[in-house]
């Protein structure tokens, strides 16, 4: 049976869904929240705060966005909401598809783990369908999380939660490099927006130079700006010139996959 997804219906409206809502309705789906805190929601999109008040609709798409820890308690009342042929995109971090597909009977799920910058369709997510995801839910969430920036799909829930380790809370690990590297910047005797501006500006631009289509490795481009006996060497061999840098960052991740696979 072909099945092209026409309406969503994202249950709960937090910090992610918000950030992923404001880029969905960019989409031709028809999308209703519903959401007891009333969230804000563009005008485009229908909101309501009680289930009762989508009464007997269904729906091809529903989005998975309460807390983890409300999943049971919520979730299995809105598989009768769920249309014949549709599929639950869960965003839900530490809840395993398979769990929820038995929750709501069986249904078709799909895990997807974004991160923050998706509020501004500059996010990345991991993408890893359940045993029951046909190719059509598939092809549906992968367009739908890319309106939100780029998109992996992986095979296993073990591989979305090394996602969840590199993307998803990769943000947060930017900003701290970020946080640090300008108050060392205000430590040379810059005020803190001087600093700022510095720090993000030029962290800016190398990603941006890193991210053009005909870039060279990151080494490569380490190098390039590394000349022998020069200031950036003198700075490199402070960062890394003991592996401590490498290895913390090898600590960061594997720290934030085991906590992944906890909660799992």
């Amino acid at each position: 049976m072909l099945v092209i997804i026409k309406t969503v219906c994202i249950v709960g409206c937090g910090k992610m869904g918000s950030a992923l809502l404001s880029q969905w309705v960019e989409g031709p789906e028809r999308i209703t929240v519903v959401d007891p805190a009333g969230s804000d929601v563009p005008e485009e999109v229908t909101l309501v705060t009680d289930r009762e008040q989508i009464a007997d609709k269904r729906f091809d798409c529903i989005v998975a966005a309460v807390k983890p820890q409300l999943i049971d308690d919520i979730m299995a009342d809105y598989i009768e909401h769920l249309a014949p042929g549709g599929y639950v995109l869960s965003i839900a971090a530490g809840y395993s598809g398979p769990r929820l597909s038995k929750l709501m009977g069986d249904a078709p799920v799909i895990r997807t783990m974004p991160n923050l910058p998706a509020a501004i369709g500059r996010g990345v997510s991991g993408i890893c369908p359940g045993p029951h995801a046909s190719s059509i839910h598939v092809t549906h969430a992968e367009a739908f999380m890319r309106r939100a920036g780029a998109t992996i799909t992986v095979g296993s829930e073990d591989k979305l939660d090394k996602v969840t380790a590199v993307a998803g809370s990769g943000p947060g690990y930017v900003f701290e490099i970020a946080r640090a590297y300008a108050e060392a910047a205000m430590a040379q005797g810059f005020d803190e927006d001087e600093a700022r501006d510095m720090v993000l500006g030029t962290i800016g631009g190398a990603i941006a130079m890193a991210s053009e289509p005909s870039a060279p490795s990151l080494e490569e481009l380490r190098n390039s700006v590394t000349s022998k006996g020069g200031t950036t060497a003198a700075g490199l061999g402070a960062l890394n010139a003991d592996g401590g840098l490498s290895k913390r960052l090898h600590d960061t991740l594997q720290a934030a996959y085991d906590r992944a696979v906890e909660l799992r």
